[in-house]
């Protein structure tokens, strides 16, 4: 994976962090009704953490915050049509270049990436992994962004976009439910061992996850963002949910 230039914005790591310092977590839901267990512990698992924070990490916290996975996908994505899921925006709009379409496949690319590095450090000694270019991806259509004609029927028009970006959903959580059992195998030298990335160099099991971990909700903040751009409220439609806790 290339790094700097993803979404013409929404992706570079050159953006200013406001994070809060991880909280404290263990105990907290002791004696304590469900409707108010773990509130430290949720806003410990929600609040924004750069990279480096990530890494900083406890393992097991850390799984435990890449499991949530889907969560931090905003659910009213399943309310677009299948023109907003297409919709690109200009730079000044300030939530990054890509249509919503392109940023949902964009992220799943990248989390087979990230499991397969991730595996390739257990199962062989210093693999080098490759780079890839998420701006090819994109400039090929690989997502289904290209010119298309759509559904004048309103029904028609949400099973195309259920067909469009279920499967993108589905891949994303049992992807992260699936390594994540397996992580949490892993013993604390596994957790040292790398891959050599091109223009990275050493990379870990532990830096890869949390990478991993920032990436997904990185790109989910920005999605919430063009979902408020584009004024979408809450699910209009009752065929199911993606399974985020929101």
């Amino acid at each position: 994976m290339t790094h700097g230039h993803h979404e013409g914005g929404c992706c570079s790591h050159d953006h200013q962090d406001h994070h809060d310092e991880p909280a404290a977590g263990g105990g907290c839901c002791s004696g304590k009704p469900a409707s108010q267990c773990c509130k430290t512990k949720a806003q410990h698992m929600t609040a924004d953490l750069t990279r480096e924070q990530m890494e900083a990490l406890d393992p097991v916290q850390l799984v435990q915050r890449y499991r949530r996975g889907i969560e931090v996908i905003d659910r009213r994505v399943l309310s677009l049509d299948e023109r907003q899921l297409d919709d690109a925006f200009l730079p000044e709009a300030g939530v990054g270049l890509w249509p919503v379409r392109v940023l949902l496949g964009h992220c799943v690319d990248a989390e087979l990436a990230f499991v397969q590095r991730m595996r390739r450090a257990i199962g062989e000694t210093n693999p080098v992994v490759e780079a890839w270019d998420e701006d090819s991806f994109v400039d090929s259509g690989i997502y289904g962004n290209g010119t298309k004609e759509y559904a004048d029927d309103p029904e028609a028009d949400h099973a195309r976009v259920m067909h469009a970006i279920g499967g993108y959903l589905a891949v994303l959580h049992t992807l992260r439910q699936w390594h994540a059992s397996w992580l949490l195998l892993l013993t604390a030298e596994a957790w040292e061992r790398p891959v050599m990335h091109p223009q990275n160099g050493p990379m870990t099991v532990r830096r890869i996850l949390a990478y991993a971990t920032w990436h997904l909700e990185h790109h989910g903040r920005f999605l919430t963002k063009k979902l408020d751009k584009l004024g979408i409220t809450e699910p209009q439609h009752s065929h199911g949910g993606c399974g985020c806790g929101h």
